[in-house]
């Protein structure tokens, strides 16, 4: 990935970009049911927070770059929650594809997400975020593992985003979710779907790790 800063998006090139896509969506919802897409991934909260270099530097970080956490890097989650600002969104690859195919379609749960977080407040807030988007989701939730975040450390006026993903609950889920009537019903009501390639691995050792 590359570090150098994105370039900005002028908010007229931004909104006729937005305009067409939601037009030629709105075309495409009149033939997509309810269910019809169906996505599984590793859910993750994006906590987001406008700050600066210091803090980039507390945690060792690059301005524009995108890691999975370490031991070091544990603190960040609760003191960026608690940070003038913050704004909470249900992220994850794959989540962040059913919220973009719900933003372009414009119909109210075409998308179903299946995923695994844990029993806490986090999840609680990133069910929210999903629903607000009109995702349908269908959480896996663990008691031993709490729900995966990624801190959004954004500089230079948004032009820049350090991304520290820790999976947690997420590197947990079992094939025992999918056989639970409701979620299977939710499976084969579905007629597209679209799955992380990370995910794939973690469906493959809960499917013959049994």
């Amino acid at each position: 990935m590359s570090k150098s800063c994105s370039k900005e998006v002028s908010a007229e090139q931004f909104m006729v970009r937005a305009q067409g896509s939601q037009v030629h969506g709105a075309r495409l919802s009149a033939g997509v049911s309810e269910g019809a897409l169906f996505g599984m991934g590793n859910p993750l909260l994006d906590i987001a927070v406008n700050t600066d270099a210091d803090y980039l530097k507390k945690y060792d970080l690059e301005p524009n770059n995108a890691i999975l956490s370490e031991k070091k890097h544990e603190p960040m989650y609760g003191e960026m929650a608690g940070m003038k600002g913050v704004e909470y969104i249900a992220g994850g690859a794959t989540q962040n594809s059913m919220r973009v195919a719900q933003w372009i379609l414009r119909k109210k749960h075409c998308a179903t997400f299946m995923g695994s977080v844990g029993k806490d407040s986090f999840s609680k807030t990133l069910e929210e975020k999903a629903g607000e988007a009109g995702v349908k989701v269908k959480y896996q939730k663990q008691e031993d593992h709490p729900t995966g975040t990624c801190a959004v450390v954004i500089t230079k006026n948004g032009a820049c985003r350090s991304l520290v993903a820790n999976l947690a609950a997420a590197n947990h889920f079992s094939k025992s979710h999918l056989d639970v009537p409701e979620n299977k019903a939710l499976l084969e009501k579905a007629k597209y779907f679209y799955i992380s390639v990370s995910f794939v691995a973690i469906l493959i050792l809960c499917i013959y790790s049994k």
